[in-house]
């Protein structure tokens, strides 16, 4: 055999060997990894992937543990409970995990409202975001991503991050609150398991054993299994929505005439005033409708860096400062917050041009916002007459958009499930916005699915904390329906008759205005006073007064209150009351407290026979308890 010979077999066994050694290698799931915070006194769960036979060695706080992958190459060693500490390292064979916390672990979940980032908050907690640098909180945010064919073990990307001034801008605002009060308290590192997505309902985080009484979302479920369809629809929709926008563009003579310019002659434009709806002067339409307004600056602002805020637009928006582009919004609920860079802004004459396209539903500025140019800490109020001209008018946009990601089972199998195997202290659940169209079926969903969660984490009290939604929307002159305080009361009563559980109540920290309301601070730290009851075992006040029962009284109704909920701050004018009559028909009603009950009537009412408590869209009662903490809207019919 000649030298090349074999020098080339000689390569080939090498290459073989190596290739063996690659394989031989274990991987491990995206939370096992530097940086994690394990969940203290619970055995832990430690797992992963290897060749089938391949032996599997842990080292770990100078203990060893073994174990061998199954024919399938997964493997799994089950740690002793541990003590909170760190930081740790952990080999795992060839595998080293640095800067490892031992500490409490939440699964933060919901829909847009838990999903909100720090970024988002910034107006009300910049402070709070410049002097974040916290090792003992910790994130996980799990990628967006669905599946209906089946439970997912994998999550295919993730990594533990710590707080600091740069990561904290993609951090849960809820979240992060809830893990740095708990932290601060508890004097423990707290982990965050961040998994929650933008609109979607209830059932998109339940598996198909917890559906089985709902056969309709489990053939919807059964639909979307098929990856064609799911490929044909966002093809098409895709493709329809590219056209309306390609003539949207086409036939916008603000773009073809370059309406954001600054020496646009726009004398003959039309006036409005911001915030306000074009639609309410022009009728409604779909299409683009172009702003301009016009300030004026001195010598010692021109130059200068600004910031501008337009509050909410509805729907997008890009908008330009003497003809530089500043920024843009592509759908209505984020907030117009732009920094204008140095060098736009002039002295004298400045031109503000905003072109808004709007595809659905009532165009506008939305009102009780903040709109201004803020420099130097100055802020000029633009609050005030626009000019505007209508774009282009556009047919309805057809058809509408499924939102695949949100239909039932997909956000389970793949954003749940791969969690299952990772120690947690408890979870904590801000969703509901979008069930409120059937709200009478949340509070069987919602129990259901924290039983689901309890049994697949192996813990049938594992505590489980549920935001209550806000108050939202135009308030009402008359007591009327309403879903949402429907959606709240079932909420309400999981709270009551779900052992282990408890609800944040942030009725007070809405804006009618805004699905999103800015004021996260209040629902992270009423979360954590509910873990720091219900999990961590303190003696403190997490509720507001929660009712319990009615007497009648003549043609008044006497309330009392849940023991330890029921130390009322007394006042003689309280609202937000209404009782009902024997006709079936709701009343405003007067009440005040009396001692640790509330008396509630209406004079023209002479027998009352049940009494509603802050039941609207965006109600505005007043009940609180010395605690400082509201009342839950509530109801006395059964």
């Amino acid at each position: 055999m000649n030298h090349k010979n074999i020098t080339k077999i000689l390569t080939l066994c090498i290459f073989a060997l190596c290739s063996l050694l690659a394989e031989a290698k274990i991987t491990l799931p995206a939370l096992v990894s530097d940086g994690m915070i394990l969940q203290r006194d619970q055995k832990l769960n430690l797992w992963g992937k290897a060749d089938a036979g391949e032996k599997v060695e842990i080292k770990f706080l100078n203990k060893t543990y073994k174990t061998i992958a199954d024919k399938s190459g997964n493997w799994k060693v089950v740690l002793p409970a541990q003590k909170s500490g760190g930081p740790y390292t952990m080999t795992i064979n060839e595998i080293s995990l640095k800067d490892i916390l031992i500490g409490d672990v939440w699964l933060a979940s919901g829909q847009s409202n838990m999903e909100l980032p720090m970024r988002r908050l910034t107006p009300l907690y910049a402070n709070e975001i410049k002097n974040a640098n916290n090792q003992n909180i910790r994130f996980f945010t799990v990628p967006q991503k669905y599946n209906f064919k089946a439970p997912q073990t994998e999550l295919g990307g993730g990594k533990w991050e710590a707080v600091n001034s740069q990561t904290i801008l993609n951090f849960s605002g809820v979240a992060y609150f809830f893990a740095k009060d708990i932290s601060e308290k508890e004097k423990v590192a707290v982990g965050i398991i961040h998994s929650s997505l933008g609109g979607s309902p209830i059932q998109a985080w339940m598996d198909e054993k917890s559906l089985k009484k709902y056969p309709e979302y489990l053939d919807e479920a059964k639909k979307w299994e098929n990856d064609d369809l799911i490929k044909s629809t966002e093809s098409s929709e895709q493709s329809a929505s590219r056209a309306w926008y390609a003539q949207l563009d086409q036939s916008d003579l603000g773009l073809s005439q370059h309406w954001e310019k600054f020496d646009l002659n726009d004398s003959d434009w039309k006036t409005m005033q911001i915030p306000g709806s074009w639609e309410d002067k022009e009728g409604n339409f779909d299409g683009t409708v172009w702003f301009r307004k016009e300030i004026n600056l001195k010598k010692n602002q021109a130059g200068k860096a600004a910031f501008l805020n337009l509050g909410r637009i509805k729907d997008a928006d890009v908008t330009y400062i003497n003809g530089t582009k500043v920024g843009n919004v592509t759908y209505e609920y984020p907030p117009r917050w732009y920094d204008v860079p140095a060098g736009v802004l002039k002295e004298g004459k400045n031109i503000i041009a905003v072109r808004i396209t709007n595809g659905s539903g009532k165009g506008q500025f939305i009102a009780d916002k903040p709109y201004y140019l803020e420099i130097d800490g100055q802020k000029i109020d633009l609050k005030s007459d626009w000019k505007y001209k209508i774009g282009t008018k556009m047919e309805k946009m057809s058809p509408g958009t499924t939102f695949i990601r949100w239909k039932p089972t997909g956000l389970y199998n793949q954003m749940i499930n791969p969690l299952i195997n990772y120690n947690i202290k408890g979870a904590l659940w801000y969703q509901g916005e979008s069930n409120t169209g059937n709200p009478k079926e949340y509070g069987d969903l919602l129990t259901t699915m924290i039983a689901d969660w309890r049994s697949k984490w192996n813990q049938k009290d594992m505590p489980f904390f549920t935001v209550q939604l806000a108050n939202f929307m135009e308030t009402k002159s008359e007591p009327v329906e309403s879903n949402w305080a429907e959606l709240r009361n079932e909420q309400f009563k999981i709270s009551q008759t779900v052992p282990n559980t408890g609800l944040a109540v942030i009725i007070d920290a809405g804006e009618w205005n805004d699905i999103h309301p800015l004021d996260k601070k209040t629902v992270g730290d009423r979360l954590a006073l509910q873990a720091m009851k219900v999990a961590y075992g303190r003696k403190i006040v997490a509720d507001g007064p929660v009712y319990q029962s009615m007497k009648k009284d003549g043609n008044k109704i006497i309330l009392t209150f849940k023991s330890g909920t029921d130390d009322l701050i007394s006042q003689n004018t309280l609202k937000g009351f209404a009782v009902k009559s024997e006709d079936g028909k709701y009343y405003w009603a007067k009440a005040k407290t009396d001692g640790k009950n509330v008396v509630v009537w209406n004079d023209e009412v002479k027998n009352p026979v049940a009494v509603r408590y802050d039941w609207a869209d965006n109600p505005d009662g007043n009940l609180r308890n010395k605690a400082d903490l509201p009342a839950s809207p509530f109801t006395t019919e059964k």
